[in-house]
């Protein structure tokens, strides 16, 4: 059997995701997994990121790396998506390519992929679970298979405990208040794992 491909999509604008997505990748690359990490295009306004120095300067810092499309999706065995909460939602920039897959979705090509997701907030319940679960929702909607965390190793209690999907709480000077490497990499070496199974009963 071929090895899984992981795509790890994140949107972020002042890092915090964009670290969560590389902690995925290592931990998918220790699954066996190929894996490509892309970003989620910015849709904000050129003022708003300059009237941010963190935000400003993690767009130039990431200016390279790959604007995430469909074919990303439709490549992918596997998909872990991780964003910031917006008043408990995902924010609109995962929202817009989210809403562009439909063309992989009519023609079945997102049912059965094996998907998990992150979220981060400023407050430890600032949003995390809801986002989450928002998520989700598409990937009812996609017929795709969530591989959640949920207790399955005991690294997920140090990280806060969310049993949803790794989460984590970021100060106002952007530092992580919990540690979550650990639980990043074990969701998606499980994330990997389940793709596995799913990909060679497909295949088998």
């Amino acid at each position: 059997m071929s090895n899984v491909k992981l795509a790890i999509v994140y949107y972020s604008s002042t890092g915090t995701n964009y670290q969560l997505a590389q902690w995925a990748a290592e931990g998918g690359k220790a699954a066996g997994a190929e894996v490509k990490v892309v970003k989620a295009q910015e849709l904000a306004p050129q003022a708003a990121i300059d009237s941010n120095p963190a935000w400003k300067a993690h767009v130039e810092a990431t200016k390279d790396v790959p604007v995430a499309s469909p074919d990303d999706l439709d490549w992918a065995d596997a998909i872990i998506l991780s964003v910031p909460t917006r008043f408990g939602n995902m924010p609109s920039q995962m929202k817009q390519f989210i809403d562009i897959t439909g063309g992989l979705w009519a023609q079945g090509k997102l049912a059965n992929k094996v998907v998990s997701s992150m979220a981060s907030a400023g407050n430890p319940h600032g949003g995390q679970e809801a986002t989450i679960l928002a998520l989700n929702t598409t990937f009812y909607h996609w017929g795709a298979i969530i591989a959640a965390p949920g207790y399955t190793d005991p690294v997920l209690y140090g990280a806060g405990g969310n049993p949803y999907g790794t989460s984590v709480t970021v100060e106002q000077n952007g530092s992580m208040r919990e540690q979550v490497k650990e639980a990043v990499i074990h969701q998606a070496k499980r994330t990997v794992t389940v793709a596995g199974w799913v990909k060679k009963g497909l295949e088998g």
